[in-house]
């Protein structure tokens, strides 16, 4: 295997539009993460239950929907992050590759924002693959104690020899924490801007693709009238070489 194909999005819980205009989109994104045919898809707010989304919408899974937006032959794995009224959300990795072991780690920086870290060990092409789906607080200072945390969690967790990957929506407007992270060994494609923020006008890049012992070879968002309906956010979709 030369390249692995690495996709993070946060898919808004699946909901989309304000009030009466709120809209049902997770049968959307389920076709529209398999148009992605990535090795790894990392999501931010996915609902592992919403019971006022249940009552709303005729159509809503049964299923949680990490596994509802698992395309066949993959694996599933959901942690949840903040715990709701209705329900709970988290993050989720989808794999193409098995999953050997997974494990979730509480980031809540204060008591108004639920966040954590979902860290999942993968065997790609008969060899240990680390991941790691994030997504950071709105607050500056509580972005840059997060990831002095996640930093001390792959010390802690990540054989420092085995190839890495995190990525998420870092919440990172002007790239800001890029030099924590490269001060880690973690780099991501750098030279263009690749916005991915808000989805139908996007003006910034909250959402990264960082990867240690992983070369990045190229970095895309995919463009369309209908990228743009199904979440506040467009996914961003990374090619990796393998060292």
């Amino acid at each position: 295997m030369d390249t692995l194909r690495v996709a993070t999005y946060n898919i808004h819980k699946g909901v989309q539009g304000v009030g009466l205009a709120r809209r049902l989109e997770i049968h959307n994104l389920g076709h529209a993460i398999e148009q992605l045919d990535a090795d790894i898809v990392c999501l931010q707010e996915v609902r592992k239950l919403n019971r006022q989304g249940e009552r709303r919408f005729s159509r809503w899974p049964q299923q949680p929907q990490a596994d509802f937006l698992c395309p066949e032959g993959y694996c599933a794995v959901y942690e949840t992050n903040a715990y709701t009224r209705h329900g709970e959300h988290g993050n989720a990795l989808l794999s193409r590759w098995p999953v050997v072991r997974h494990r979730h780690e509480d980031m809540s920086d204060h008591r108004f924002e639920q966040r954590g870290l979902l860290h999942v060990e993968l065997e790609v092409a008969h060899r240990p693959v680390h991941a790691i789906v994030v997504h950071l607080g709105l607050i500056k200072g509580s972005r840059v104690r997060q990831i002095a945390q996640l930093g001390d969690f792959i010390a802690r967790e990540v054989p420092p020899d085995e190839p890495l990957v995190v990525a998420g929506d870092f919440n990172d407007w002007g790239t800001r924490l890029r030099d924590a992270m490269n001060a880690m060994g973690l780099a991501d494609l750098q030279g263009r801007r690749t916005p991915t923020y808000p989805s139908r006008l996007p003006l910034t890049q909250l959402d990264f693709v960082y990867a240690r012992h992983l070369k990045p070879v190229s970095l895309t968002v995919p463009r369309g009238r209908i990228w743009g309906r199904m979440s506040d956010h467009l996914p961003l979709v990374a090619e990796l070489a393998v060292e």
